[in-house]
């Protein structure tokens, strides 16, 4: 392009055409010349960091910042905020989003000077910050703009620390506690009477009782509310709901034990505008009452009742009724045939999400009835459906122009052909063909070849296939960012080889692959060098080389299990001093590791661990001051 024709252009016409694009395609606009350079730089929202040296540059460079993610930031703690905060040059003041989630290191010290230096501070993720406490708590309050905020398995936070939070951040609108187990009914008490702008709250897991639930209902303009897995909540307590919380449109009770379907009738009644209702496996039998009562709900768009007894009538009468439905999820349910799905089928055409995953007596003629009218179809959940054959499949190709997702996980009659058929839903995104025995290379070619959309694809301990599927897909399957082969023993280091070619992958699993040697290893290092999470576990035959290679060109690994493979000391301390950014190791029966060799390995890395599995042994073997250093900078060591 010409120097006339870009002086033509004014920055604003600029701005506009760079909204229009996607992230890899602004990547390169930048790079073209220095005019688009600095639109660039002004027109940037978010940014994810990988390395907390280059903080300071990033954030003086892109000055419009509104959004920013630290969760992958290892070496991120309270000194290096500290920095930040001191070099003036540096602006947040527009910072709107921070996702400090497992950034463990950051305590109560870095998180009031963050909320200090983003005064327009609005959303905050701490979550799988295990050392989150009371004292962390009481530094966020600071940002009293807060508007959403996710805690998400902060474990040492207590109702104490909730209480900082709700009296400095009143205008909360959502919140999330999930796996906050210190947490009890005092906290969510004050939580409700505090913060009467809440318009989601995910209180799962905790061990709450109905009083909270009674809390709950008196929030006016709650519309969401996730409950999954509370033990002591029962059906005393979800009867408050039925007059309380006018605006809740969505409810998630999922594995609440204690639930029946009378205290669900008692929702369904007090909120016919209800949108979402997901009840799995806390619902028994699908009554004829909890019928009579849903005919009501004509704007129900989701409902989940997974491990119910639902009869073929009650299919009938369900879908006769709620016709807007887009989602269904009646995995494991006891009773679901053909005659109930076909009459579904007819009914609810704007399905967009099903999930049949265990119901052993459908068959091809209900998939074909599904695809033949459910045009819209994007997500199909068939795992352990051992009754649908290439019949079905063949139904999929012909009429689910649309799919996206297909779970085919454990099903004996899908084969070559019927892969065949599939492969003719170009859309297709993620694809699980785990423990199908009957599939080979000559099916897997036939996805290589039409599915080039395919981000995800999952070929566990399908033995069939080997090298030449494997090359299949990736001449194919350019795109794949998340691949799973473990325990197919065929493949080898030609396949490997083939491996290397998918650039994108950031997923990748060879579990149990014996014929994998550290040439392999190699080839998948050198081509594969945006994978974050790898597991090799008892790959018996890589040697040093592979692992040499794998600490020299895999610097984005944040994840890798090596237990049961050939490592050496050398190799391993080489591993965990070179990958800067790893967070989470699995280093068991590494029986050429000696004490020393993990003892220098760990203190390599031991600044930016956040999880770590040993034997227990080593607990005893291993340096009282390394383990020390360990825990102080957040690291969870389980010991196996």
């Amino acid at each position: 392009m010409s120097h006339s024709i870009l002086s033509a252009l004014s920055e604003d016409l600029l701005v506009r055409v760079y909204g229009f694009l996607d992230p890899p395609c602004r990547k390169t606009w930048r790079l073209v010349s220095r005019e688009f350079h600095r639109v660039d730089s002004l027109s940037r929202t978010s940014i994810r960091i990988l390395r907390v040296e280059f903080l300071p540059a990033l954030l003086f460079k892109y000055p419009n910042l509104s959004s920013l993610d630290l969760s992958v930031c290892p070496k991120l703690d309270d000194d290096a905020v500290l920095r930040i905060a001191l070099d003036g040059a540096v602006s947040t003041s527009r910072l709107k989003s921070l996702n400090l989630s497992r950034a463990t290191a950051v305590r109560a010290r870095g998180l009031e000077t963050l909320a200090r230096l983003c005064r327009a501070l609005e959303r905050v993720d701490v979550s799988h910050c295990w050392a989150f406490g009371d004292r962390e708590a009481a530094a966020l309050s600071v940002a009293a703009g807060l508007r959403e905020l996710k805690m998400d398995k902060c474990l040492s936070l207590s109702d104490v620390g909730l209480a900082r939070i709700v009296v400095g951040c009143s205008k909360l609108n959502k919140i999330s506690l999930k796996w906050c187990m210190e947490i009890s009914d005092l906290g969510i008490d004050l939580l409700c009477k505090k913060c009467k702008d809440l318009k989601s709250l995910d209180v799962s897991y905790l061990k709450i009782t109905n009083d909270s639930v009674r809390s709950i209902a008196l929030l006016p303009k709650l519309e969401v509310l996730d409950m999954v897995s509370c033990p002591l909540i029962d059906d005393a307590g979800l009867h408050y709901l039925e007059n309380g919380s006018p605006s809740l449109k969505e409810i998630d009770v999922t594995r609440c034990d204690r639930v029946s379907s009378s205290s669900l009738i008692s929702i369904l009644k007090g909120h016919p505008d209800l949108q979402h209702l997901k009840a799995s496996h806390c619902v028994s039998e699908i009554s004829a009452s909890f019928l009579h009562n849903i005919k009501a709900l004509k704007h129900l768009k989701t409902l989940w009742i997974d491990g119910a007894r639902v009869s073929d009538s009650s299919l009938l009468t369900l879908a006769s009724n709620c016709r807007a439905l887009t989602e269904l999820g009646v995995s494991r349910c006891v009773g679901v045939t053909d005659i109930g799905m076909m009459g579904l089928a007819r009914n609810c055409s704007n399905l967009k999400a099903l999930n049949l995953a265990c119901c052993g007596f459908v068959t091809d003629a209900a998939i074909s009835a599904v695809a033949q009218s459910c045009l819209n179809l994007e997500s199909l959940q068939l795992e352990s459906c051992h009754l649908i054959t290439e019949k079905g499949l063949q139904s999929l190709g012909c009429y689910s122009k649309r799919l996206q997702e297909l779970d085919l996980t454990d099903c004996d009659g899908v084969n070559d052909r019927g892969l065949e058929y599939i492969s003719k839903c170009s859309n297709l995104i993620r694809l699980k063909l785990g423990l199908c025995a009957n599939i080979s290379d000559k099916g897997i070619f036939h996805i290589g070849s039409k599915c080039s959309k395919l981000l995800e694809l999952d070929l566990y301990r399908c033995a069939g296939f080997g090298d030449d599927g494997l090359a299949a897909i990736s001449r194919g399957c350019k795109s794949l960012n998340r691949l799973i082969l473990s325990y197919c023993g065929e493949l080898t280091d030609a396949g490997a080889e083939k491996i290397r070619q998918l650039e994108h992958l950031t997923h990748l699993e060879l579990r149990g692959i014996k014929n994998i040697t550290g040439t392999g290893l190699s080839a998948i290092a050198r081509g594969c060098k945006k994978v974050a999470y790898l597991d090799l576990k008892q790959c018996e035959n890589i040697d040093d080389s592979g692992f040499w290679a794998l600490a020299y060109f895999s610097r984005n690994l944040r994840q890798i299990n090596l237990c049961n493979c050939s490592v050496s000391d050398t190799a391993l301390c080489m591993l965990m001093s070179n990958l800067s950014r790893v967070q989470d190791v699995d280093l068991v029966h590494l029986n050429r590791v000696t004490v020393e060799g993990f003892e220098f390995a760990l203190r390599a890395c031991c600044n930016r661990l956040k999880k770590l599995k040993l034997l227990a042994p080593l607990r005893f073997l291993l340096s009282s001051e390394l383990l020390e250093v360990l825990h102080a900078r957040g690291c969870r060591i389980r010991w196996d």
